[in-house]
């Protein structure tokens, strides 16, 4: 078994790996909000992998993810069942997928079954719209659907926030906010996802009124920070907020993304604003 301090440095790093987005928030937490909120991502991120994996059949995915679901429901994670579900597709899954063991165990005791069970209902939603081939028709089927890919971060991470030194802050506006991230890596990812044919937009919409939905939802996501007193946190839910917001501007001027001097800028101002 490996020590608990190279595990966590291990988590770090393929954080890094995975986002640099939510990597740099992270980093500056305190070392137990780190730990904790680290291993909660990583966690989402590997059932997140299977999702959106462009290898597997759909079947497959809804197998693994319905599957991952149950076992996140027991009391202990089985992590020999969970690496014998994942062993025919273990070439195709990349480190962040097959190390969910190793996420939950650095996870403080305290906190570990909340970000379970987060996960657990993530897998399933993720399952169901897996089978429905992503095909969103309505408003409703975009809240539905961007709550369980996102929404559920938001939640689950004012559950960290109020368990850790009992700050409150309003569940709707937690999933506003995880919402508004999500439309502004739909909008970013457009004409990548419809390469494979996935489109995330409502009949009848058009980019204009994706638009209208992530600046919305990150309205939602500033009222949120506004009950937020603990500096630290404060701090962390800023960063990807203020992503966004410059990435929609960058969107709405035709281009793609911000690069990284933007981004190193942007996060500089925010830490200089402390």
């Amino acid at each position: 078994m490996m020590n608990e301090a190279k595990l966590q440095k291990e988590a770090m790093h393929i954080l890094k790996l995975t986002s640099r987005t939510f990597y740099i928030p992270i980093k500056l937490l305190n070392p137990t909000l780190r730990k904790t909120v680290g291993s909660a991502y990583l966690c989402m991120r590997a059932i997140d992998e299977i999702e959106d994996h462009e290898d597997l059949h759909p079947e497959s995915k809804q197998h693994l993810l319905r599957s991952t679901s149950k076992l996140l429901q027991k009391d202990l994670f089985d992590a020999d069942a969970y690496k014998d579900l994942l062993k025919p597709y273990e070439n195709l899954l990349p480190e962040v997928t097959l190390r969910l063991g190793d996420w939950l165990s650095v996870c403080p005791a305290g906190i570990v079954a909340k970000v379970k069970e987060s996960t657990s209902i993530m897998a399933d939603g993720m399952a169901k719209w897996v089978g429905k081939n992503f095909l969103i028709q309505t408003k409703e089927d975009l809240d539905d659907y961007t709550y369980y890919v996102a929404g559920l971060v938001g939640v689950m991470l004012s559950d960290i926030w109020e368990q850790y030194d009992g700050t409150k802050t309003d569940r709707e506006l937690a999933i506003g906010y995880g919402r508004g991230l999500q439309a502004v890596n739909m909008l970013r990812n457009q004409e990548e996802d419809a390469d494979r044919g996935v489109h995330f937009m409502p009949d009848g919409w058009t980019r204009n009124e994706l638009f209208e939905y992530a600046e919305a939802n990150l309205k939602k996501a500033d009222e949120y920070i506004e009950s937020i007193s603990n500096k630290n946190i404060l701090l962390f839910c800023r960063i990807p907020l203020a992503l966004a917001k410059k990435t929609i501007s960058a969107l709405h001027s035709g281009h793609e993304k911000m690069n990284r001097t933007e981004v190193e800028s942007t996060v500089e101002s925010i830490l200089n604003e402390q």
